[in-house]
């Protein structure tokens, strides 16, 4: 037990210690603060953007259910690679010709001041009372499952919740307040090569316990026995039918991935355009990856434990504490409290942002220094990160129902800020107000249909269901209610950020579209989970990855640079 808390200890110390060198003495500009110079680069925002979205809850949660179920799960986070590639190539370079700083902010450039302000209040209340704290108590909750603190501390679970609550909220709030968006985007790039060495070791010793010792062994066993459960295509009764995926998973996505602050502010804070991009596809070959870690173990875990889980959730810390070598479990816990950490400081720090730029600046003091702005933003921060924090073991008195009601709340804001991002670039003349009906009628309508009513259907597919709604009514109300003037994204590139496209952003993006195409027809009835090999689904794919490769390259011969904003028109 000395070594695991010895190395635990080490690890965590380690990665702060280096976040504070990397970070000392950098620019003290609101700039610097919030955007962090606008100087990070494509790894720093790689790492941190998937970190960000790396959650306890994911590692507990998505493993529990392909112990359970199936590969179905992997649809929340493989998928997402489509949002990152618009992301990286459409939205990015009109996020920074923009010179945005906050997602709210373009709403009033391209709607009105008060749709900007009513959807920063959405996206603070979303961030202080659902995001925040559900990610500090399903880590605590992931935290105590996996090492038993309250055992090892000897004190009552209860207590052990609030300790590991407060102890992420303080030092992930160190990070956040103090520190700004360099010291969160360099921490959580430490944590995430951490992570992802972790993440790693769990599956290859699985393997080997599996095998007796020898990993092929293991292998082979995965592959031959249950291999119906690769299968990544759910029916009505899976986490995941097949048909969300192109539904409600996919709106949630975008809006998770290409408008949510926490993730994209990475991206903002980008040297150059090409920097970001390469940024946001290194994401998206990390999420293409990560099954080895979020869904693989569980299948491993029934492989060796049956049905003799009372719990489902408890696959992966069973797992965990089964396979693991005795040293290697305090790196490990730094490796999970380095994950709870990041989700946590990332939103902290974007709350402040939004909580800055687009209520406080614009409304209570336009003039205001970025000395002053930065002690505010470090107040708000503060103030935000106390409220989670005492929200957030309070969780544990609630039903599942209580739980599950926090995870759907976020229906009320993702689905219409998807849906007014959409319609902005893509529509010149509706106006604020039909902008601001339009999330006014959501939230009523959201409300009734999964609360009141209580219809019976996936509310993931409500969701996609009223994002098409969502931009239906705006452009009927659009009719009426239009702007003055069409509507163009200016230029305000003050920071002189390069805005010329990564030369093989292309190529890259089809890769990774190509993979997710790969990726579901492995996990499928004509790849692992129909027993079958995949040699001729690699050929396949190989000729597709080549001849895609020549067709972009004569494309771009023919067309240099044809997505690069650095002409003003």
């Amino acid at each position: 037990m000395f070594i695991t808390i010895f190395s635990f200890l080490f690890v965590t110390a380690l990665i702060g210690f280096i976040s504070y060198l990397k970070t000392k003495g950098e620019d003290n500009s609101a700039q610097g603060y919030f955007l962090a110079g606008r100087g990070l680069s494509a790894v720093v925002i790689g790492f941190s953007m998937v970190l960000t979205s790396l959650s306890t809850e994911q590692l507990i949660g998505t493993n529990g259910s392909a112990y359970a179920k199936n590969f179905s799960i992997m649809a929340w986070t493989v998928q997402s690679v489509i949002p990152l590639c618009v992301l990286a190539m459409y939205l990015l370079p009109r996020y920074l010709k923009g010179g945005f700083t906050t997602i709210p902010e373009f709403f009033e450039d391209r709607y009105d001041k008060s749709t900007r302000q009513v959807m920063s209040l959405m996206f603070l209340i979303g961030y202080t009372f659902v995001l925040i704290p559900g990610a500090l108590y399903s880590g605590a909750i992931a935290f105590s499952q996996i090492f038993d603190v309250g055992k090892l501390l000897n004190i009552s679970f209860n207590s052990s919740l609030w300790i590991i609550v407060w102890a992420i909220g303080i030092i992930g709030g160190i990070y956040a307040i103090f520190g700004g968006l360099k010291a969160v985007a360099v921490s959580d790039t430490l944590n995430g090569t951490a992570l992802i060495i972790g993440g790693a070791m769990v599956p290859y010793f699985a393997l080997k316990f599996l095998g007796n010792g020898s990993f092929l062994v293991g292998m082979d066993s995965l592959v031959v026995k249950h291999y119906d459960k690769f299968n990544a295509w759910g029916n009505s009764s899976d986490p995941v039918p097949w048909t969300t995926i192109f539904t409600g998973i996919m709106i949630v996505n975008f809006f998770y991935w290409a408008t949510n602050q926490a993730i994209i502010q990475r991206s903002l804070g980008a040297k150059s355009l090409a920097e970001g991009q390469k940024g946001i596809l290194l994401a998206g070959i990390f999420l293409l990856s990560l099954p080895i870690m979020l869904n693989l173990p569980g299948l491993i875990a029934y492989h060796l434990f049956g049905d003799s889980l009372k719990n489902i959730d408890l696959a992966y810390p069973t797992l965990v504490r089964e396979v693991l070598p005795k040293p290697l479990l305090g790196f490990f816990t730094a490796c999970l409290f380095g994950a709870i950490l990041s989700t946590f400081n990332s939103f902290l720090n974007s709350a402040s942002t939004l909580f800055c730029y687009d209520l406080y600046k614009p409304i209570f003091n336009p003039n205001v220094n970025d000395e002053k702005l930065i002690r505010v933003a470090k107040i708000s921060g503060t103030f935000i990160a106390i409220i989670s924090m005492l929200i957030a073991p309070l969780l544990q008195y609630g039903s599942d129902g209580l739980f599950l009601l926090l995870r759907r709340f976020a229906g009320f804001f993702n689905i219409p800020i998807i849906a007014l991002v959409a319609v902005g670039f893509l529509n010149k003349t509706i106006s604020g107000k039909a902008a601001r009906i339009t999330v006014l009628v959501h939230v009523i309508l959201y409300y009734s249909l999964v609360w009141i009513f209580k219809i019976n259907l996936n509310f993931v597919h409500v969701m996609g269901g009223l994002f098409i709604f969502d931009v239906l009514l705006m452009f009927i109300l659009g009719n009426k209610f239009k702007r003055e003037t069409p509507y163009e994204l200016p230029n305000r590139n003050k920071s002189n950020v390069s805005l010329t496209n990564w030369e093989y952003a292309s190529e890259v993006t089809y890769l990774l579209i190509l993979g997710l195409c790969y990726l579901y027809t492995v996990l499928s009835k004509f790849g692992l989970a129909g027993g079958n090999s995949i040699i001729k689904i690699n050929m396949l794919y190989l000729i597709l990855a080549i001849g895609g490769f020549i067709f972009i390259k004569k494309g771009n011969k023919k067309k240099q640079n044809i997505l690069s904003l650095n002409d003003p028109k």
